[in-house]
Order: structure tokens, then C-alpha cells, then sequence
């Protein structure tokens, strides 16, 4: 029997940290699979700003679940995704559960604010009752298509009502069936910290720069008790960044010869496609012998 996403992702989650790169588009998630990591994570913010919109909830399920097949597919990796508050209230939850996992997803995230959401680094987010997420919780892990599949609970309490409240929250949503705690928006090593003594378990870490948290490694994370590690938009940075300034050079200079050092090549391009002018392509599989393949045998 071919073995699911969310094997993979939880026999990689065994043995140690798994680092895995926000993949903007599935270019993009490619070369994460081509880097050698051993996960990818689809950011809903990152797919609202592609799109040309602020990250408050405005990306559909059914746009998320095409995101979902392309990344996935293209990577050839575990691919972990973001279903903010899980589109509505618990049926939605439930839709949201079965259709990520058909769409490829070995694990997603549900958030406790109140719709509309916002950034998890920002302030002014509402959150809602504990109850109605432990509820929302129970019933994604109980329409699992698979037990293989991930089933991740993030709660925004710290930057709200507390580390104490998360901390709770925490706990409660590990009871309702969360395989892995996401809290979000910690601001220190310490809180890191006291999270995994106080809520024993599988933790993510959200790594963005620019807000709340500091810079802190891979390794430290590991140390401090962490399993997953996503980087929700740092490529999407990078990228925009050489965007912006290539712009300003093209309008300045009206060619972009400078930089053309700082391009990949027509011949990276092909590489990274698997692409040879003048002979058949074959579309990227997704299949258990392919990730085996990658060395997660």
C-alpha cells in the first residue's frame, strides 16, 4: 500500500525537527523539494497576498484546495497547510478536514480567533470560546479521511488574554483531538519554552520575521522542545524584495543587464522543471515511491 502525506510527515516529525518553507506557488514549492527539506507549509496570508489581498480571511476553500494539489504536487513533499478559522463553523470545519486531505495536504491548521481574522502578529484579534474551538477541533479529527492525516491547533491566546490563557488553550485543544499546538505570536525564548513544559507534546513554531518573535534557529527551536518549524513568508519576502528593486533599476536604467547575475538562468529554470527541449516531460508524480525516493526510507 502506498503510504499517505501524513505518514511521511509524522515518521520525519519522529525522528526530529522538520523545517518547512512557505511555497508561495508551485515553482516555488519545487525548489523547497529540490533544496532537500523535508516538508513545505502553504500560508493562507501568502496565498491571499499572491492574489492581490490582505491576509484576513478572504482566500476561498476552493481556491486553498487548488493551491493545495499544485504545491503539493510539485514539491513531492508533506505539505502542511493553513485553513485559518476553518472557513465557518463546524460543518464548514469538517468540509474544510475532507477536502484538504483529498486536495494532497498531509496536515493543516485551525485557528481560534473570531472571523475576520487577522494576522497573527498584529493586534486587535478576538478570539472565540474555548468550547466552540474544542468543538470545531473534535470534529475535524473525527472526519479525518485518514489517522494519518495531521491535525494541527493554533491559538492566538498569548497576544489576547495571556500566556496563561494559552496555555490552557493549549491543553483543552490537545484534549479535543489536536495532534500538534501551534501557539502563536510568543515573543521570547521563554515563553517558547515554558509552552512545551507546560503543554507536553507536539509543538509548532511559526518563524516570520517582522513581528512578534525574535530570530531564533532551527537548532534552538529543537532544543526548546519544538517539532515543526514553518517560515510562512520569508521566500514571498525574498522574492518581492528583487522584484521591487529589479523594477526600479528597469525604470531607471531601461534594461535590466545589471542584474543579470542575480537571475536564475533559462538553464536553472529547465533543471529545476526536470525540463529538456526536445524530449517528452513527465508530470511530477506524487506517489510513496517518490518521497521514498527523497530518502525518507
Amino acid at each position: 500500500m502506498t503510504e499517505l502525506p501524513g505518514y511521511w510527515l509524522r515518521r520525519s516529525m519522529s525522528k526530529g525537527l522538520v523545517l518547512a518553507p512557505g511555497a508561495f506557488d508551485a515553482l516555488v514549492a519545487r525548489a523547497v523539494g529540490r533544496a532537500g527539506f523535508e516538508a513545505v507549509y502553504v500560508s493562507g496570508g501568502a496565498t491571499a497576498n499572491v492574489a492581490g489581498y490582505p491576509d484576513i480571511g478572504l482566500i476561498s476553500l476552493t481556491e486553498m484546495c487548488r493551491t493545495i494539489r499544485e504545491i503539493s504536487q510539485a514539491s513531492g513533499l508533506p505539505t502542511i497547510v493553513d485553513a485559518d478559522t476553518g472557513y465557518g463553523e463546524v460543518e464548514s470545519v469538517i468540509r474544510t478536514t475532507v477536502e484538504y486531505e483529498r486536495a494532497g495536504a498531509a496536515a493543516m491548521h485551525i485557528e481560534d480567533q473570531v472571523f475576520p481574522k487577522r494576522c497573527g502578529h498584529l493586534d486587535g484579534k478576538e478570539l472565540i470560546p474555548i468550547d466552540s474551538m474544542c468543538e470545531k477541533i473534535a470534529a475535524a479529527a473525527s472526519h479525518r479521511v485518514t489517522n494519518d492525516f495531521v491535525l494541527i491547533a493554533r491559538t492566538d491566546a498569548a497576544g489576547v488574554d495571556g500566556f496563561d490563557a494559552a496555555v490552557e488553550r493549549a491543553n483543552a485543544y490537545r484534549a479535543a483531538g489536536a495532534d500538534v499546538i501551534f501557539p502563536e505570536g510568543l515573543t521570547s525564548e521563554k515563553e517558547f519554552r515554558e509552552m512545551a513544559q507546560r503543554s507536553p507534546g507536539l509543538l509548532l513554531a511559526n518563524m516570520t520575521e517582522f513581528g512578534k518573535t525574535p530570530q531564533i534557529t532551527a537548532d534552538r527551536f529543537a532544543q526548546l522542545g519544538y517539532r515543526l518549524v514553518i517560515f510562512p513568508l520569508s521566500l514571498m519576502r525574498l522574492a518581492m524584495g528583487h522584484v521591487v528593486r529589479g523594477l526600479a533599476v528597469l525604470r531607471r536604467d531601461g534594461s535590466l543587464a545589471s542584474l543579470l547575475n542575480e537571475m536564475q538562468t533559462r538553464a536553472e529554470l529547465y533543471d529545476l522543471l526536470d525540463y529538456r527541449p526536445g524530449e517528452a516531460w513527465s508530470y511530477p508524480g506524487r506517489s510513496g515511491r517518490d518521497l521514498r525516493d527523497r530518502g525518507r526510507s
